[in-house]
């Protein structure tokens, strides 16, 4: 008992180590202040959508007030066989917004990953310099592309992730999901500070057409459902480390919606975390394992107290060494994104190990539901 104890105790020993380095990794990262200059990208925003009538509004919306020249950016729809109105949608904001290019193109499916085969799609057609990838269910900073445009041209970079915050309301579900994900963002930051980025959010993703050519495109990758962001920065950084940044700048920053319900937010979940498996990242890969039997070991401790296999303390002293760390982390990331004050996380940190532990097995074993499709790992 006291080996398992012991064992338990160094792999959330372990899991703590690793998120304060990469909340130092997260320190290094500076802010980028963009002047207001006379714009020289071209980007082609590229955005594909499946079954988002609700959402595209706010959008739509959050386009017409992009602060950048019209002639120096085109939008790229492409519809993944949506359900409802939400190609009528666009038509019709298209001909209410007739000084945007705006292009429309049905998706063709020949990988086992829709949104990869939609964003290859567009590749082809696009005229940008730059492909900037956003979500159907998102809402656009008004200096987003001159914000882009001025960190481009300042670190002559090639791929370049942005900063990506959730919205929501004021109950548990969304206040869950941004601790969360205000985590994953942290470590995004964390790891580009290290000099090992391997995290990235496809509704705030950048990238030269020539360079995305250049390392072959979603090639290798095509077969995973997810992972049209992590998956393609990671082939990036093995050939060319130097061309790819993180855009840490408030002006850059993308607000997206959290999942509506339990259900959903489980099978997002589990469509992230089953990309897990086609990293090709030491640090990625380390991380995830150590991650999840950090909360798995978590989740058996307190089950065994029930037991009297295991005293209540050593459940407890294992929260609080793992708390300590997600608490710094969580404080830095919610620093620069300023979304809202949060409040101690102890509940949701109690409910954390037991939804990641669910959700990891889930992606090993079974199967999830998205965007009204099956899917498998």
């Amino acid at each position: 008992m006291v080996a398992i104890a012991v064992l338990f105790a160094v792999y959330v020993f372990i899991y703590s180590g690793f998120v304060l380095w990469l909340a130092s990794g997260f320190a290094r990262v500076e802010r980028f202040n963009s002047d207001k200059q006379d714009p020289k990208t071209t980007f082609s925003i590229v955005i594909p959508f499946r079954t988002e009538e609700k959402n595209l509004p706010a959008l739509l919306e959050s386009i017409t007030r992009l602060e950048y020249p019209k002639e120096s950016f085109e939008l790229i729809f492409i519809n993944d066989a949506s359900e409802d109105f939400s190609e009528n949608l666009i038509n019709k904001w298209r001909m209410a917004n007739g000084s945007f290019a705006t292009t429309m193109i049905d998706n063709i499916r020949l990988s086992g990953s829709p949104k990869k085969d939609a964003i290859s799609r567009a590749i082809p057609i696009a005229k940008g310099d730059f492909v900037i990838t956003t979500d159907a269910d998102c809402e656009l900073p008004g200096r987003w592309l001159a914000t882009f445009d001025a960190f481009i041209r300042s670190r002559n970079a090639e791929m370049v992730a942005g900063p990506v915050i959730y919205g929501g309301k004021n109950n548990f579900l969304d206040h869950f999901q941004r601790l969360d994900f205000l985590s994953l963002q942290g470590v995004t930051i964390g790891s580009f500070g290290l000099g090992k980025p391997f995290m990235c959010n496809g509704a705030n993703f950048a990238y030269a057409r020539s360079f995305f050519n250049e390392i072959g495109g979603f090639r290798g990758v095509d077969d995973f459902a997810s992972g049209d962001d992590v998956m393609l920065l990671q082939k990036a950084v093995r050939r060319f480390p130097e061309k790819v940044a993180y855009l840490k700048s408030a002006d850059a920053i993308v607000k997206t919606q959290p999942a509506k319900t339990w259900g959903e937010l489980f099978n997002q979940r589990v469509r992230w975390a089953s990309k897990a498996v086609g990293y090709d990242h030491l640090l990625a890969e380390n991380l995830a394992l150590v991650t999840f039997l950090a909360n798995l070991f978590l989740v058996i401790s307190a089950i065994c107290t029930t037991t009297d296999f295991f005293d209540w303390r050593l459940p407890l002293v294992l929260f609080i060494l793992k708390l300590i760390p997600d608490w710094i982390m969580l404080s830095k990331t919610n620093g620069f994104f300023r979304n809202s004050r949060i409040v101690f996380p102890v509940f949701a940190s109690l409910c954390y190990p037991f939804f990641v532990s669910v959700v990891a097995i889930w992606a090993i074993i079974g199967r999830y539901r998205w965007k009204g499709r099956v899917f498998k790992k």
